[in-house]
């Protein structure tokens, strides 16, 4: 994903977007019953985004993969922003809520794991903006439980929110580093491991760089590698991350009920 221009979905018609991500249906047509329908096209331009990236997801790259023509595609959507909307909003759909009479701490995790699941399966979510997405109906649902978590432990509405952006921003983050380094495994053949086998012994032969230089580092980089076999584990950040999330959050409420 690296390199990869990120995609920005909010210039298309807004009003457009929400009335098929609705399903709002549009000016009646003239001539023969469509032959797909817009959940085709964004099932097929999802499929695409899967098999390389976003910008594998073109008009006619789309059509292709249809087996119609181009133009016959803005019959169903007005664009390809557009597209990117409907796209979005069909992954969130995927997403689940938390098993009912969980605590909120509880709650909080399970849509995090969902969501960090959710980013290794359709990487090009992290190559999409996402400020001015149209909001579908799977796209409020998955807001809905964020916040539903956190109702009524002491936060106003704006802490509410902040907590849902806390958890959301460290999921898309930590996803990034973790699916940037399966790409890094693919592209040069090897793991965090024998990368560091080739290079330790380069570092160990520069005087500069010796340990006695950089006491904390050494020991500190030491320690995290030999826990992780790699020079960063992702998957370990995400969940460290989210649980001191948590703990702030807790602390606050606590305070709250002093």
């Amino acid at each position: 994903m690296a390199g990869v221009r990120t995609q920005d979905n909010g210039d298309g018609d807004p009003r457009r977007a929400i009335e098929l991500l609705w399903g709002v249906p549009g000016a009646p047509r003239r001539g023969p019953k469509p032959k797909l329908t817009t959940a085709d096209v964004v099932q097929a331009a999802v499929a695409l985004a899967d098999a390389d990236d976003i910008e594998a997801v073109t008009m006619r790259r789309v059509a292709d993969h249809l087996g119609v023509s181009p133009m016959s595609l803005y019959t169903y959507v007005p664009g390809r922003a557009e597209l990117l909307d409907l796209m979005i909003d069909h992954a969130h759909g995927e997403l689940t809520a938390p098993e009912p009479g969980l605590g909120w701490r509880a709650a909080l995790t399970a849509i995090a794991e969902d969501q960090w699941a959710l980013f290794h399966r359709h990487p090009w979510l992290l190559q999409v903006t996402t400020s001015r997405s149209a909001l579908g109906p799977h796209s409020f649902a998955k807001y809905e439980r964020e916040l539903s978590a956190v109702e009524g432990i002491g936060l106003d509405d704006v802490e509410m929110d902040a907590v849902a952006g806390l958890v959301t921003g460290l999921v898309r983050t930590t996803a990034r580093s973790s699916l940037d380094n399966a790409r890094l495994v693919r592209a040069s053949g090897l793991t965090d491991a024998q990368w560091w086998e080739r290079a330790a012994p380069v570092l160990a032969g520069i005087p500069a760089a010796d340990a006695a230089h950089y006491p904390i580092a050494s020991r500190v980089g030491q320690a995290a590698g030999e826990a992780h076999n790699a020079a960063e584990n992702p998957a370990h950040a995400f969940r460290f991350g989210l649980a001191r999330v948590l703990d702030g959050i807790e602390a606050l409420v606590s305070e709250r009920q002093q």
